[in-house]
């Protein structure tokens, strides 16, 4: 018998499967810990960070999001902490109701020009969105405190708790454009922020009304889909017909970059979710 054979006959061939399983260095360790003797048990585990580990399900990745420092410029604004919530369940879409034929390398003095309505005409201790997305498709920092983060904002009345707002920069009323470059940013930020929640965007959530100015009473639980249009939430015509229009493929968009199978009928073909009406 040879030597390699009889140091096979020494190691059980469970521990030869493992190594067979494990990466290169971490099969070595497996081999040399178990043959240095001693009948005390070793623990071989991986980093839960490397090959193999396991990942939530139904996440996206993150777009790029350009820091709100771009638009706010000289600007050195003094407002209170950021609050936060315990998650983002749900995002309401905007629009800005602000000229749509825009040069996309103005869109940061035009954010800047909002902010400075909202914080002085309306006295808001910030912007209320907690994004906004140009024509182009870039996605812009809004409201302070972290993107990754559930940053309370002050963008649907009763309904800022546990959501995120994303505005459109534009206003898209029936028979406007809506730029495809737009609203695939708007599917990609979708999907990676609710998909931080394991929510599908095309689901419906529920959500407690925090405001009797609303379209519910304070203290009511509803039922509205995880990406509504404003109006879902405030009596409002915002995000406009045209941008309400194209929540159906958004939401289908921002599914399929979350890895999330079609919906199927009963005799197995792919269909597109039904919206969820408020």
């Amino acid at each position: 018998m040879s030597g390699r054979a009889r140091w096979r006959g020494r190691v059980p061939v469970a521990v030869l499967v493992l190594a067979g399983c494990l990466p290169g260095v971490l099969a070595l360790l497996a081999l040399v810990l178990f043959t240095r003797g001693g009948d005390a048990p070793v623990t071989v585990r991986a980093d839960r960070h490397g090959a193999g580990a396991a990942t939530a399900p139904y996440r996206a990745h993150r777009p790029a999001i350009v820091p709100r420092s771009v638009w706010l410029g000289p600007l050195t604004p003094h407002q209170p902490p950021p609050h936060y919530d315990d998650k983002v369940i749900a995002v309401f879409l905007h629009h800005t109701d602000s000229p749509s034929s825009y040069d996309c390398a103005d869109a940061p003095s035009i954010i800047r020009h909002l902010y400075a309505g909202q914080t002085g005409d309306r006295n808001w201790d910030d912007l209320g969105y907690n994004f906004v997305v140009d024509r182009c498709g870039t996605i812009y920092e809004g409201r302070a405190g972290g993107v990754d983060r559930p940053v309370t904002g002050a963008h649907t009345l009763g309904f800022n708790h546990r959501t995120a707002g994303i505005a459109a920069l534009g206003t898209f009323t029936e028979g406007v454009p809506v730029p495809r470059a737009m609203t695939d940013a708007i599917a990609a930020l979708v999907a990676w922020k609710l998909g931080l929640a394991g929510v599908d965007p095309r689901d419906s959530t529920r959500l407690l009304s925090s405001s009797s100015l609303s379209r519910y009473q304070a203290g009511t639980t509803v039922t509205l889909p995880a990406l509504a249009g404003h109006d879902a939430g405030y009596m409002t015509s915002c995000p406009g017909a045209a941008l309400t229009a194209r929540l159906p493929e958004i939401r289908e968009a921002a599914a399929r970059l979350q890895g999330r199978p079609a919906h199927r009928n009963a005799t197995g073909v792919p269909q597109p979710s039904p919206r969820t009406a408020p």
